[in-house]
């Protein structure tokens, strides 16, 4: 079957007419259904094939490309000493500006979140707590139960941890050497952390050479069930002063494996957000692995 198009002797005078199509060869009925069914399958396969080919890993997500040439779609200014000469994507999805929180999927591989576990586990210990006035170890037992070691990237031969740590620093472009050392935690069934600041409050805590703006946490394991982060006063909400610390309420974060959470504990000002206040709820089914990374105002020994 092929189209022809005739212009004619009017054409070729200079006037303007309308092109007109003939068709040479005259379709019946059943062969025009057959070609439409044709048609319409081929669309169908062809949508199901990308469909599959973007969404994966059993969960539903978009899989992102490791890397992506921008060169050619955007012109790239002149970079600074510190700066790049290359386009980074790293997406992120806003989950909350009060407090701000963002959440970035498939920030890790499942390889770098094994890798981190395995170097972590032998040196698990109890899980501490800075202590507030009047506070102590005894009174205190009970609001965080996990255990914990800290890894600096620097300790890490594999280099996975100073490629999260370079990360990290992209997405809240803060210098890295404002970062604590990893805090690699583990939770286990019925373990939990109440809810409270990252912040120090010098009021509670006394003078503080240095306080925390933000907090990373790249979670290194599914949870089948609880574990999650949440943020009981998102908003503003449970601010009465008749919520029990132990609740697992508000904005809460499900961990997934590999994926990244991002918040503030201070304002623009300078001061602690009071809606930043957080914490882990009950692991009631699995273990939950996350790896905590504590960013401050002033430079950090590493």
């Amino acid at each position: 079957m092929w189209y022809s198009t005739v212009y004619g002797r009017e054409a070729m005078r200079g006037k303007s007419v309308k092109p007109h199509w003939t068709l040479k060869t005259k379709l019946g009925l059943p062969s025009v259904f057959l070609l439409c069914a044709f048609f319409f399958l081929a669309g169908l396969f062809a949508s199901t094939f990308v469909v599959q080919d973007v969404y994966g890993g059993g969960r539903g997500r978009a899989r992102l490309l490791e890397s992506t040439n921008y060169e050619n779609e955007y012109e790239l200014l002149p970079n600074g000493e510190t700066g790049d000469d290359s386009i980074t994507t790293i997406p992120f999805q806003v989950l909350s500006w009060n407090p701000r929180a963002l959440y970035f999927p498939n920030f890790a591989t499942a390889e770098q979140c094994d890798s981190i576990i395995s170097i972590a586990e032998p040196r698990l210990r109890p899980s501490t707590l800075a202590l507030r006035k009047g506070e102590t170890v005894e009174n205190t037992k009970g609001i965080r139960t996990s255990s914990g070691v800290f890894i600096s990237a620097s300790e890490d031969k594999t280099g996975i941890l100073d490629v999260i740590e370079e990360k990290i620093a992209r997405v809240t472009m803060l210098p890295r050497m404002h970062g604590e050392a990893f805090n690699v935690l583990r939770y286990e069934v019925g373990q939990r952390y109440n809810s409270h600041y990252d912040a120090f409050n010098p009021a509670e805590y006394g003078p503080q050479k240095s306080q925390r703006v933000a907090s990373f946490l790249l979670y290194l394991s599914d949870v089948q069930e609880g574990g999650e982060t949440m943020f009981p006063f998102e908003n503003g909400f449970n601010m009465d002063g008749s919520y029990d610390f132990k609740e697992c309420t508000g904005l809460k974060v499900k961990p997934r494996k590999g994926d990244g959470l991002l918040f503030y504990s201070l304002l623009p000002n300078g001061t602690i957000d009071v809606t930043s206040i957080h914490g882990s709820c009950p692991v009631i089914k699995g273990k939950k692995w996350v790896a905590t990374k504590w960013i401050r105002d002033q430079e950090q020994d590493d």
